[in-house]
């Protein structure tokens, strides 16, 4: 294995799946990196350890920062038209369109997917219901252009010789979405950038980007039940306006926070409380990495980093009655928690173990791949039944193909 490229969807924040990339070009510190597009500010570049990502046309469109989600309709022609001959792996770390990129026969492409594209499959709903597009024209529109990335993200599926999967729960939408196996490796989580402290304080924690589907605003109403507790909500976006217009008194918004301040506040909380359903989820690993036990919704990825009565507890369903409920039942049991066990489970989550398990991963899917290319019966025209040159060349056609195109 010479030379392998790191595909990413977009670089604008240094964030979870940035993360991911991160170890990535850790791991292989020659490979090349594409991304249809680099609007990373510049502190945020130390990751990238000096690169210059490799973009698309999508770079030089206008307005670009305001703009990006909006040419999604653009990128699976985007990243078909890089050329990668020159590399025997491939590797694309996708939530969006990655994938689709397009390699040869003699090319490994190992896809790991933090999510299938979620507002083009079982997320639809959802997105169109929290973007007003549930009625009226731009709702067809919107309806149109996800059923083409719907599409070409299933045809897409067909490209990519492995997947590794961030999570079970990612598996099994791999499994729905594509019809395709995949291996999991969990994302990294910088476990050592996290201190644990062992002595807590009286008030609960939120952090998270605020928007919809994260589900903060239920973190908040449920401890609009409870006035008696204190929650420290830490995050911006959207929603940020709308939550701080209607907040309790209990309940103390505080925006967005530099890492020290926000560590520190996870470090001293009695506890994590995390509503979204999540794909895996490293905010709550890097809570126990705290020693800071976590109460998380009962579905997703929360599955795979709590553990039930041991690092945290779960609440079944996404209303602030159930979180509520969940909270009472922590302070009911909030002594029996081994705070050192909890930072111990996260400790299994370091960047470490994800480059080896991943360079496992890709050695071995290498070794069949090449295994089996070097051994291909090569083709012998003088063998019987063969064509002769006078006799007229038969293509095979295409099946399915709606113009009855033919290949030689």
């Amino acid at each position: 294995m010479k030379n392998v490229a790191i595909i990413h969807e977009w670089l604008t924040t240094y964030a979870g799946s940035e993360r991911v990339v991160e170890q990535m070009l850790h791991e292989y510190p020659k490979a090349d990196l594409f991304a249809v597009a680099d609007i990373l500010p510049d502190d945020e570049r130390e990751f990238l350890q000096g690169r210059t990502p490799h973009t698309t046309f999508i770079q030089k469109l206008p307005f670009l920062k305001k703009l990006l989600r909006h040419y999604l309709p653009l990128m699976p022609m985007a990243v078909e038209q890089w050329d990668l001959s020159g590399y025997d792996v491939v590797l694309s770390s996708n939530h969006a369109v990655a994938k689709g990129v397009i390699c040869g026969p003699d090319q490994l492409h190992v896809s790991y997917v933090h999510t299938p594209i979620r507002y083009a499959w079982d997320f639809q709903a959802q997105y169109l219901r929290e973007s007003n597009l549930t009625w009226g024209i731009r709702s067809m529109v919107t309806r149109a252009m996800l059923h083409y990335i719907r599409l070409w993200d299933k045809v897409s599926s067909s490209r990519v010789d492995a997947y590794v999967a961030n999570s079970h729960f990612i598996a099994r939408r791999i499994q729905k979405c594509y019809g395709r196996e995949a291996t999991v490796i969990h994302p990294p989580v910088d476990v050592d950038a996290f201190e644990p402290t062992y002595e807590k304080e009286d008030y609960y924690i939120a952090a998270s980007r605020l928007v919809p589907y994260k589900r903060v605003d239920l973190v908040v109403e449920a401890f609009r039940l409870m006035p008696h507790r204190k929650l420290v909500v830490v995050g911006d976006g959207p929603m940020f306006k709308s939550l701080k217009a209607n907040c309790p008194p209990n309940v103390e918004l505080l925006g967005y926070l530099q890492h020290d301040r926000m560590s520190k506040l996870m470090q001293n909380a009695k506890a994590f409380v995390f509503a979204a359903e999540e794909d895996f989820g490293i905010t709550p690993v890097e809570a126990q990495a705290c020693a800071t036990p976590v109460i998380a919704y009962g579905r997703g990825g929360s599955l795979e980093t709590v553990i039930d009565g041991v690092t945290g507890c779960f609440f079944a369903e996404q209303t602030p009655q159930s979180i509520a409920a969940a909270v009472d039942t922590f302070e009911s049991q909030a002594g029996q928690f081994d705070l050192p066990q909890i930072r111990r489970h996260a400790e299994g989550f370091r960047p470490e173990r994800f480059r080896k398990e991943l360079s496992d991963f890709i050695e071995a899917e290498w070794a069949k791949f090449d295994g089996h290319r070097r051994h291909q019966p090569h083709c012998d025209n003088s063998a019987n039944g063969s064509q002769s040159a006078d006799s007229p060349s038969q293509s095979p056609v295409i099946i399915g193909d709606p113009l009855g195109m033919t290949v030689s």
